[in-house]
C-alpha cells in the first residue's frame, strides 16, 4: 500500500499567496534592519557633525578672543605713538605727559590663553574630528601668527621697560618704538582677521551661529568666574575664622 505526502498549506510553494506571503515578510525584515542600522548611522554622523561644528566655533571663539586684545593693544600704541611724537616736538611735555603711555604697556603685558591651543595641537583625535586639512593649516597659521606677535612686539616692550623705564627720564622714553608697534599690531592684527573669516568660510559658520556662541560661552565663564571668587572668599573666611579660635584658645590658656 502506497502511502501519500501532503505538503502543508503553508509549505505549498505553488501556492502564490505562500510566496507573496515570504516576500512581504522578507521585504519587512529587510526594511527593518535598513531601518535599524540607516537610522543608527545618521544619529552617529548627527552627533560627529555636531561635535565638528562645536570644536570649530571654540576655536574661533578662542581667536575672537585673541584679536579682541590685539586690538586693545593697538589703540594703546597709537596713543603711545601720538604722545611720543608730541613729546619728540616739544620736549617740555614730557613731565605731563609720561603717565600716559600706560595703557601701551598695560596691553603688552596681556596673557593669551593656551587651552583651546593646546588642545588644537596635541591632540590627533581633534584632527580627525575637524575632518578639514585647509582648516587646520588655517588655524596653525593663526596660532603661529599669535606667538610671533607676542615675541616681536609685546616681548620686546616688556623687556625695554625692565631695561629702560620710560617714566625715569626723556631718554629712556624714547627707548622704545611706539611708531613700529602700533604699525606691526595693524599687520598682524589685519592679517588674523583673515585667517579668521576664511575658517568662517571654509567651515561654513555664520556671524549669527557665532555671536549665540559667544553669548553661551561667555555666561559659562561668568558663572565660573563667580564659582572662583566664592571659593577665593570662602577660604579667606575660613582663614579668619581659625585666627580668631586660636586667639581665643590663647586667651584662654591665660586665664
Amino acid at each position: 500500500m502506497k502511502g501519500s505526502f501532503n505538503i502543508p498549506k503553508f509549505l505549498n510553494f505553488n501556492d502564490k499567496a505562500v510566496w507573496k506571503q515570504f516576500f512581504l515578510s522578507l521585504l519587512a525584515t529587510t526594511i527593518s534592519i535598513v531601518l535599524t542600522f540607516g537610522t543608527s548611522a545618521i544619529i552617529e554622523h548627527h552627533k560627529k557633525e555636531k561635535a565638528k561644528k562645536e570644536m570649530v566655533m571654540m576655536i574661533i571663539y578662542d581667536f575672537d578672543k585673541t584679536i579682541e586684545q590685539i586690538q586693545r593693544a593697538e589703540a594703546g600704541f597709537h596713543q603711545a605713538s601720538e604722545r611720543q611724537q608730541l613729546i619728540a616736538i616739544h620736549p617740555e611735555y614730557y613731565d605731563s605727559l609720561h603717565l600716559q603711555f600706560t595703557d601701551a604697556i598695560t596691553a603688552s603685558q596681556m596673557d593669551f590663553p593656551e587651552t583651546t591651543k593646546n588642545i588644537f595641537s596635541s591632540n590627533i583625535e581633534t584632527f580627525n574630528t575637524l575632518g578639514n586639512v585647509n582648516f587646520v593649516h588655517e588655524v596653525s597659521c593663526f596660532y603661529s601668527m599669535r606667538d610671533h606677535y607676542r615675541e616681536q612686539v609685546l616681548d620686546e616692550v616688556m623687556n625695554t621697560v625692565y631695561e629702560t623705564p620710560f617714566t625715569e627720564s626723556i631718554e629712556n622714553l624714547f627707548q622704545f618704538d611706539f611708531p613700529d608697534c602700533y604699525y606691526m599690531t595693524k599687520v598682524y592684527l589685519g592679517s588674523m582677521q583673515k585667517s579668521r573669516d576664511l575658517c568662517m568660510k571654509m567651515m561654513k559658520i555664520s556671524e549669527e551661529e557665532m555671536k549665540e556662541f559667544s553669548q553661551l560661552r561667555l555666561a559659562d565663564e561668568k558663572n565660573s568666574d563667580e564659582g572662583v571668587l566664592f571659593e577665593q572668599e570662602l577660604q579667606e573666611m575660613l582663614k579668619a575664622e581659625s585666627i580668631i579660635i586660636e586667639a581665643k584658645k590663647k586667651l584662654e590658656l591665660n586665664e
